[in-house]
């Protein structure tokens, strides 16, 4: 699960809390529990999980778990049956660093008295062994710990008799209205407060995040033509406006206007006035393309701004720069303060957005559909080599990049934009190329051309998304003439720039 600096900072907790409330305990008296051993592995309740760990500070360093915490959840009545949490001492204290502290308010001093995970290990593996798992981005992160942590003391680990990941399940039901998906973000979209960043805190706004989604699930799906999407994103800028909070902007749809004959709009999802692209869902590796989605599931697709609809017999957007007309004196970072890179952070020139575009770019490597997202679609790209005035422009701008990362607080591994090809060093980039859902149906995020030798160029179109159909198009030694956007992320312990193609024109041969 993603780890944010909290504001809060040390947030300290006794070393080990059980709490096993039985209904006779409940009986009892409102907010009265009796502590109980822990349940017998296998029971029917869903165990929702999260675990905090130390960030690793160098190549080679593994997750250090600090602490691990529980609820068991009656599956009929979504009713919380009981809790159990613990902080863990590492082998090695010295794990716990400065920037692991930023993460999630643990300190040295808080787990230096705390039980070893040899200690607490049978009562994680009875909560969790044969129960259906459930918590947020559990299958890549939090589940991979608990099998690293038995592993080190030489036990097998608990087994599920099945998995809920709320992170790919709620992209995928609920699409992207609260931004990222991260659990700050979700906790803030229905107004629940701050995420706090310890484990059981983090389990209780997790089912509650789901319950809230559920229901506006339930209620979309009882009255679609008077519950859209639409009204509730409209409601929830009006309550943020009210509250003054810092929920993310979300553009109101915009009316649609009829294209005449000689300019085609193109229409498409968007959220923070950006067109998302839905090559980014699952976690994390910007070279190879394993970054989240980035999509908004139902909602009514809304057109571009004027400055980007496009003449389809004209050779380009405006509003796009060549690298040469780009002043690097004016190119700078907006990040939002108190938050790292996200999608409402920015590259700008002179005060406007900063987009590119570049004729003659010479394909390296082709369209790829080795990577999915966690709705099972290719994330794509295209690798392409570079002209000296364009590396020079990319080169500043991740530069700048890194270091506001870095002053902003975060401990991600910073992933170079421009990589080295070949014998002769030749800088290349990667174009990724998004993928936009709109209900069931799924289409290109980019306008893909073909230009003739005659000089004339036509629009390509696709009805769906085939990789095949793209294969001969971008084979190595094509050229392209690309329309790119700069967009910054910073996921997973990895952070960088990705290059998002709005326009390809491909060369024939």
């Amino acid at each position: 699960m993603r780890r944010l600096p909290t504001p809060e900072g040390s947030r300290e907790i006794p070393p080990t809390k059980m709490e096993m409330t039985t209904p006779a305990a409940r009986s009892g008296g409102e907010g009265q529990a009796a502590a109980a051993a822990v349940p017998e592995a296998g029971g029917p309740e869903i165990a929702f999980f999260d675990v905090e760990t130390s960030v690793p500070q160098r190549a080679g360093q593994g997750y250090a778990l600090l602490e691990f915490g529980a609820i068991l959840v009656c599956p009929q009545r979504l009713v919380v049956v009981g809790s159990y949490a613990t902080l863990v001492r590492p082998a090695d204290l010295g794990v716990v660093s400065a920037a692991s502290v930023r993460c999630n308010g643990i300190t040295r001093d808080a787990v230096a008295g705390a039980p070893g995970f040899r200690d607490v290990a049978d009562a994680v593996y009875s909560v969790l062994h044969g129960r259906v798992w459930a918590g947020h981005n559990i299958v890549r992160f939090d589940s991979a710990r608990i099998r690293e942590a038995f592993a080190e003391i030489g036990r097998p680990p608990p087994e599920p008799k099945g998995m809920i990941d709320t992170l790919p399940l709620l992209t995928q039901k609920f699409g992207r209205r609260a931004g990222d998906m991260k659990m700050a973000s979700l906790a803030n979209y229905f107004g629940l407060g701050r995420q706090s960043h310890r484990s059981l805190d983090d389990v209780k706004m997790n089912l509650e995040v789901l319950k809230y989604c559920a229901t506006v699930l339930f209620l979309e799906a009882s009255l679609p033509g008077v519950l859209t999407v639409e009204n509730l994103v409209e409601r929830a800028i009006t309550r943020s406006q009210a509250n003054g909070a810092a929920s993310p902007e979300v553009p109101k749809p915009a009316a649609q206007s009829s294209p005449d004959s000689s300019k085609r709009q193109r229409t498409v999802s968007r959220v923070d006035n950006a067109i998302q692209a839905g090559d980014n869902q699952q976690p994390i590796d910007p070279a190879t393309n394993k970054e989240p989605v980035e999509l908004i599931s139902n909602i009514k697709e809304m057109t571009l701004d004027a400055s980007t609809q496009m003449d389809a017999s004209s050779s380009g957007f405006s509003g796009f720069l060549e690298p040469d007309d780009v002043s690097i004196e004016s190119i700078q970072v907006s990040v939002p303060s108190s938050y790292r890179l996200t999608r409402r952070s920015s590259m700008k020139h002179k005060g406007s957005p900063l987009q590119l575009c570049c004729a003659g770019l010479q394909v390296q490597f082709g369209v790829s559909s080795k990577y999915l997202d966690s709705a099972g679609r290719p994330k794509l790209n295209i690798l392409v080599d570079i002209p000296d005035n364009l590396s020079k422009v990319l080169e500043f701008c991740d530069g700048i990049a890194q270091r506001s990362s870095q002053d902003s607080g975060s401990t991600s591994e910073w992933r170079p934009l421009i990589k080295k090809y070949g014998y002769v060093n030749h800088p290349t980039v990667r174009l990724h190329i998004p993928i936009i859902v709109s209900g069931e149906a799924a289409i290109y995020g980019t306008d893909i051309y073909q230009k003739e030798a005659s000089g004339s160029i036509q629009k390509l179109d696709f009805s769906k998304v085939d990789v095949a159909e793209l294969d001969p198009l971008f084979v190595r030694g094509n050229m392209v003439d690309a329309f790119f956007s700069l967009e910054l992320y910073d996921y997973e312990q990895n952070a960088g720039i990705r290059l998002v193609a709005k326009k390809l024109v491909v060369h024939s041969k």
